[in-house]
Order: structure tokens, then C-alpha cells, then sequence
């Protein structure tokens, strides 16, 4: 399994338009982030957790020519925005594209898009299957099974995702006893780490180490980074040997 990071940075803040500081100034590709999303490749079939906007981009620059389903982690718009962007795939494939997420997105989904959702459809509105999932209901896609973890970014539910020895969770604040117990044994792990200062609704690095060690796994990678927690050389230094700063386009090889 590979996984291929589109983004790893986050809305929050200033926009980079207007930004100077150390880290929108770097000429560091590492630090050039976009919203946070993955592209997990299963043999010969690609998933994408998230489409926040932008996804076009993301997948132009990834060279990506095929996409077979949509893992949703939450409703927020720097995670679905770019949803109307798998046109392009349902015209190439001739088929729908299947979007794994909870009741709550899926909703969001129906009103943030609502033209494809119509009874009558404009021609080249975006095919959406939505396939509803419960966090601790393990379900299979590609002949892989799949768990969603729940986590909560301040009070609302997020899903994360376990296959096989790697996991991904983006956005969280508090993971419950439940969640981790699913998490057990994972060799991978990508977490967000907002910044250093605290926040209502993200891990702060203080608390994505903690709960790294808590996990115990071989190898974990920050994600959903903000610009105003420094510069990928910087965060990089700050961290234990086995943790490392992810950065658009770095591929990792997991089982």
C-alpha cells in the first residue's frame, strides 16, 4: 500500500495571499501547503480521503488518472469544497464515484452540492454514490477492510481511518479510550498537529506526541499544519526520532 500525500496544510490563519511570515517567505517546497488530504493506492485502485478545494490541483499535480472512491472525514468546507472536481473522473470512467462518510456529511454533502443530488440532473453534474459508515463498523472496499475511527474536533464527530497497519486522522482534539483500542497495533500513523499554541479543536504538538506515545506506533507523521507553527525544518527538529513532519507529494511505502 502506498500513500501519497496531496496536502498537509489547513485554512486556519491568515490567507498566504497576504501573509509574511517565515513560513509563506520560505522557498522550501516542504512548506508550500495545501489542504490537507491523502491518496491511498491499493494495487491498482486509488482512494482519496477528502476533497477540500484543492483538489483539482492535487490531483493534476499528482498525475492521478484514475479515482475509485471518496473516504469523508468531516463536513467542514476545507475537506469537501473540491467534491465537484470528480466530474472529470465520472466522465473518463462512464461511472459514479462512490463517497464513503457518516449520516452528518453525507447531509452537508446534499447541501453543498444539491444539484447533484436533484431529481432532475443538469448534464455533467458530478455522480455521487453516497455509502453511509458508522465509526467502529469495519467495512470493505477493494477486498480491504476498512475502519472508521471516530474522534472529536472540539464537539464534533470526525472520522479517521485504519486499513491494515496504517491509520490516518486528521482534525481531532480528544480521542476516547474506544477510538485508540481500534488504533492498537498500527505500524503508521498520520495525525494533525495544528501548531505549538493551544486551540479549541486540534491536537497542538504537545498533544499529538502524547498521543502518538500513547499509540505506540513505528512511524507517525504530522499533517493539517499551520502555517504559524513554523517551517518544516523547524518542526522537524523539535520531534522524537520515529516522528516525522509530512509535506505535499512525499509517497511512504506501509506494509
Amino acid at each position: 500500500m502506498k500513500i501519497r500525500f496531496l496536502g498537509t496544510g489547513t485554512s486556519q490563519g491568515v490567507p498566504v495571499i497576504a501573509c509574511q511570515c517565515e513560513v509563506c517567505r520560505s522557498t522550501d517546497v516542504r512548506d508550500k501547503r495545501l489542504r490537507s488530504s491523502i491518496l491511498i493506492e491499493l494495487e491498482k485502485y486509488n482512494i482519496v480521503v477528502d476533497t477540500g478545494p484543492d483538489f483539482r490541483f492535487q490531483m493534476l499535480r499528482a498525475q492521478v488518472t484514475h479515482l475509485d472512491a471518496v473516504l469523508m472525514t468531516h463536513s467542514h468546507k476545507d475537506h469537501i469544497a473540491g467534491l465537484d472536481d470528480v466530474r472529470a473522473f465520472n466522465y473518463l470512467q462512464q461511472a459514479s464515484i462512490p463517497i464513503y462518510a457518516n449520516v452528518e456529511t453525507h447531509e452537508a454533502l446534499k447541501r453543498e452540492f444539491y444539484y447533484a443530488f436533484s431529481d432532475t440532473k443538469y448534464p455533467g453534474v458530478p455522480l455521487l454514490e453516497l455509502r453511509e459508515i458508522e465509526a467502529g463498523i469495519p467495512f470493505y472496499l477493494f477486498e480491504n477492510e476498512i475502519m472508521p475511527v471516530e474522534v472529536l474536533h472540539y464537539k464534533m464527530p470526525v472520522l479517521g481511518f485504519r486499513i491494515g497497519d496504517f491509520a490516518y486522522i486528521t482534525d481531532a482534539k480528544t480521542v476516547s479510550a474506544e477510538s485508540r483500542k481500534l488504533l492498537e497495533g498500527v505500524k503508521v500513523i498520520v495525525v494533525n498537529a495544528l501548531q505549538m499554541m493551544p486551540h479549541i479543536s486540534h491536537f497542538t504538538l504537545e498533544e499529538a506526541l502524547t498521543f502518538i506515545d500513547d499509540v505506540n506506533p513505528s512511524q507517525a507523521y504530522l499533517t493539517h499544519i499551520s502555517h504559524r507553527f513554523g517551517t518544516h525544518a523547524e518542526i522537524q527538529s523539535l520531534l522524537p526520532p520515529n516522528v516525522f513532519v509530512s509535506f505535499d507529494q512525499l509517497s511512504i511505502e506501509v506494509g
